[in-house]
Order: structure tokens, then C-alpha cells, then sequence
């Protein structure tokens, strides 16, 4: 593992105070923050993603979820956050847009794709960049997350599977669990895994580890 310089080394242990801080009325999402973090460490090693960049979009990722729904609907509306919808039908998707704004401000010495990261963990996007990919993927197989032969699937091929597809099988994952459980699925969530669904279809040469 690349260790961070003493630059980033300090950072880190600020981010982790705040991060403690934030989330500290709410333990058991303070220790998955702290597994995704570790989580997104390992993938950036198995990837060639920045590691330091990749923990602390780990940590940061559910600053948002210190607040109550209530709040974060309030909040992504002063934001001006647009989803096409009534609010209150996607709030469990609020909390990364909301803390990527936020985060921002407090943290302006940070890497803009850190904050993207942070704002698509839960939303993905067209266009993931592998920072994106890596805290998307971390959120969904810390250890902490309960294990099912599909979850079990993914994280025997962290390594060998191609991050876009490791990412792919993960998000069609999340949009399963979102159908079975009867719950609101955002249609810009239907357009982003149809264009991946559409871009593999046009590859002829599908050389990563399948994972299906």
C-alpha cells in the first residue's frame, strides 16, 4: 500500500475527527463509513485508483446521513436539486448530491473527483470515472453488508473482474434490491443502467471476468 504523505496523512486524521463527529449520534453508520473506507482502499490497490483519494471519499460519503429525511429535503431544495420528481419519493438518494455540496465548502483543498464520487455513490452516472466506480462498489460490499450468494459473487472477483464490470453487476444489484423491496426506483436511474446495458451490447470484445 502507498503510504500518504504527512500532508495527506493529517488530512485524513482531520477528516476521520469530523467524520466522527458528524455521524457520531449514529454509530452503526459511522462504522460503515469507516469499512467503506477500507473497503475503497483495497479496490483502488486491485484498480491503480489514487488510494488516499479513494479513503477519504469513503469516509465522506454519508456525511448527509447525519440528517433526518426531513432535512435532507429541505436542504436539497435550497440546493435547487432537480430529480424530476417530488422530492420526498427519492430521499434515500439525497444524502450524496446534498454532502457533495457541503463537503465542498468545508474541504475546498480537495480533488474535485472526490466529490463527484461522493455524489454518485448511491445515483451512479453515464459517465463513472473509476473513483466513482471504486466508492460505488465499496458502499455495496463492505464486510459489514449482509452476505447473499450475489454479494459473495462480487467479492470473490474484486481483482480479476474489470472494475466497469465489477461496477455493472453491482449497480444492477442495487436496482434489483430497489424493485424487490417495492420501493421508489428514480428514472434517471432506468436511463443510466440502460446506457451501460446499451454500450456493453456494442462491445464485441468482452474480455473481463464475467460475473452474471
Amino acid at each position: 500500500m502507498d503510504e500518504p504523505s504527512q500532508a495527506a496523512a493529517q488530512l485524513i486524521a482531520r477528516i476521520e475527527e469530523d467524520v466522527a463527529r458528524q455521524l457520531g449520534g449514529k454509530p452503526k453508520r459511522l462504522a460503515h463509513s469507516r469499512r467503506v473506507a477500507e473497503t475503497a482502499v483495497e479496490l483502488a490497490r486491485a484498480y491503480g485508483v489514487d488510494e488516499t483519494r479513494a479513503r477519504i471519499a469513503g469516509l465522506l460519503h454519508d456525511y448527509a446521513k447525519a440528517y433526518p429525511a426531513y432535512v435532507q429535503v429541505e436542504k436539497a431544495r435550497a440546493l435547487g436539486l432537480d430529480f424530476g420528481c417530488e422530492l420526498a419519493l427519492v430521499t434515500p438518494i439525497l444524502h450524496g448530491p446534498i454532502a457533495a455540496r457541503e463537503l465542498a465548502a468545508i474541504y475546498p483543498e480537495l480533488e474535485a473527483e472526490i466529490f463527484q464520487a461522493i455524489e454518485r455513490h448511491t445515483v451512479a452516472a453515464a459517465d463513472m470515472g473509476p473513483l466513482d466506480m471504486v466508492i460505488y462498489v465499496a458502499d455495496a460490499l463492505e464486510p459489514g453488508r449482509p452476505s447473499n450468494p450475489g454479494i459473495e459473487r462480487l467479492r470473490a472477483a474484486v481483482g480479476t473482474a474489470r472494475l466497469d464490470e465489477l461496477f455493472f453487476k453491482t449497480f444492477s444489484g442495487s436496482i434489483a434490491y430497489v424493485i424487490e423491496t417495492g420501493r421508489f426506483l428514480w428514472p434517471g436511474t432506468v436511463e443510466t443502467y440502460n446506457h451501460y446495458v446499451s454500450r456493453r451490447s456494442q462491445r464485441k470484445d468482452l474480455h473481463g471476468i464475467h460475473l452474471a
